[in-house]
């Protein structure tokens, strides 16, 4: 008798264990959506390595190979020429991975648009910002909080014309140097 009962309390246990298993199968595909329902651009584009295209708003596309992204930010090299996207720009990426990576950093996380701006003014080459209301050449000479000045020179040969414009960042699509 006291078999019958051990064989009786192993077989409750195999089917309490194969129902639990089945359970958690079954949450399985809603964890995963609810997984990926988390992760934003930012951390796909992080975890990326490699070439991709960018299409913004308006559908002007960059291809290129991601050097880095910020928290609002991508920055694509294609050959000699660098295009800074910010993240609110983008329309289309093509050739993203599946993979996301984890949170930025402390510092990468402070790396804002703003910064990635000041890096090229400090720099003083001649960029085209491609904007939403069209395309402005000349050297970034100053950076607000949500505001870049330009100083626009000849597309011929980037001599000053002495004529400044100032480009709000919600307009920016494309600062491309190089």
């Amino acid at each position: 008798m006291r078999m019958r009962w051990q064989a009786l309390f192993a077989d409750l246990e195999l089917q309490l264990d194969a129902a639990e298993s089945r359970g958690r199968l079954d949450d399985v595909p809603d964890l995963t959506r609810a997984e990926r329902a988390a992760v934003d651009l930012g951390a796909r584009l992080r975890a990326h390595t490699g070439e991709l295209s960018v299409t913004v708003h308006g559908g002007e596309c960059r291809r290129g190979v991601l050097q880095d992204v910020g928290p609002q930010w991508v920055l694509l090299a294609d050959g000699p020429r660098e295009h800074l996207v910010p993240l609110d720009a983008i329309a289309v990426v093509a050739g993203l991975g599946d993979v996301a990576a984890p949170p930025a950093g402390v510092v990468g996380s402070r790396l804002r648009l703003g910064h990635a701006l000041r890096a090229v003014a400090r720099d003083r080459s001649v960029v085209r910002v491609l904007t939403t209301a069209g395309t402005v050449v000349g050297r970034v000479d100053a950076v607000g909080t949500e505001h870049l000045d330009v100083a626009l020179v000849r597309p011929d040969d980037d001599r000053p014309t002495g004529a400044r414009c100032a480009v709000a960042w919600s307009a920016l699509l494309v600062l491309s140097r190089g």
